[in-house]
């Protein structure tokens, strides 16, 4: 049953990206891509929801491409997207958490480091079954599943070892993402790597994933954020927590609006040293 869930979960991405993927950039199948709609990379309308980030048209109707497809193949599981909310079944035993452009500012801004996240959660325990993090422009997708190595295009990946925070490198989507509640926090933590980076959204966590950087914290996320990305990052060796330490969950019942701070690590004493700096700062 598992693996008709990861080949539905790429088949989802597949109907997302041909949303999302733009003929206008150079591809070295320009002939597969002809066919997409041109929103990558094209002049379209930004609305504001009402926490003011920005939807377009490409998230609404990537998000409603996949749900299409969960209406046909999977109607007696439930679906939460970040454009369309919860449209929940009686009884149903999971639920496909749904994210079609995560870095919406990336992919207005003409940056290819957006992605489709796609998450399989078990409804009542609220751990996630799979993850799958989709980037159409690059034609780059991490898959992780419980139990099993992540891989990327299919070849398995592993995150590196990281024996001292000095050494790290930090990735954030954006330093705004951080307010008054965690700013010391994260201003401890990034005093204490390497390098403190940002601008990647869901990307990072693919880069941490491969062993190309080893720590990512952020704060303000949502469940559609960051479920997905807990099988990738533990399938590579990783450990991903909230600031708490706890496991990331989220089940059919719980609110939306929960505390949205992450810290992922690749290496587990990496996480550990991070984890104890953000503890002594953040309440």
């Amino acid at each position: 049953m598992l693996d008709e869930f990861v080949a539905l979960a790429h088949e989802l991405a597949d109907a997302a990206a041909a949303v999302t993927r733009s003929v206008r950039v150079p591809l070295a199948a320009l002939h597969l891509a002809s066919r997409a709609p041109q929103y990558f990379r094209t002049p379209m309308e930004v609305d504001a929801k009402a926490d003011a980030s920005p939807v377009t048209v490409a998230d609404r109707a990537a998000e409603a491409a996949m749900r299409a497809l969960l209406a046909r193949r999977r109607p007696a599981h439930s679906v939460f997207g970040e454009e369309g909310g919860l449209s929940r079944v009686s009884d149903s035993d999971y639920v496909w958490v749904l994210d079609p452009i995560d870095g919406t500012k990336s992919f207005v801004t003409g940056k290819p480091l957006f992605g489709t996240l796609i998450s399989l959660v078990h409804a009542h325990s609220g751990a996630p079954l799979l993850g799958l993090i989709d980037q159409p422009v690059l034609r780059e997708r991490w898959l992780g599943v419980r139990g099993r190595e992540t891989t990327l295009n299919g070849q398995a990946v592993r995150s590196r070892r990281c024996p001292a925070l000095h050494q790290a490198f930090l990735y954030s989507t954006t330093p705004h993402m951080f307010d008054a509640r965690t700013r010391p926090a994260y201003d401890a933590l990034a005093a204490a790597v390497r390098v403190p980076l940002f601008g990647c959204d869901c990307y990072a966590y693919g880069l941490l994933s491969m062993g190309l950087c080893d720590l990512v914290a952020e704060a303000d996320l949502k469940p559609y954020d960051y479920m997905a990305l807990v099988p990738v990052v533990e399938g590579a060796g990783g450990v991903i927590t909230d600031w708490a330490g706890r496991p990331l969950r989220w089940r059919l019942d719980d609110s939306v609006d929960r505390p949205g701070e992450v810290l992922a690590a690749g290496d587990p004493g990496a996480h550990a040293a991070a984890l104890s700096i953000i503890s002594a700062h953040f309440v």
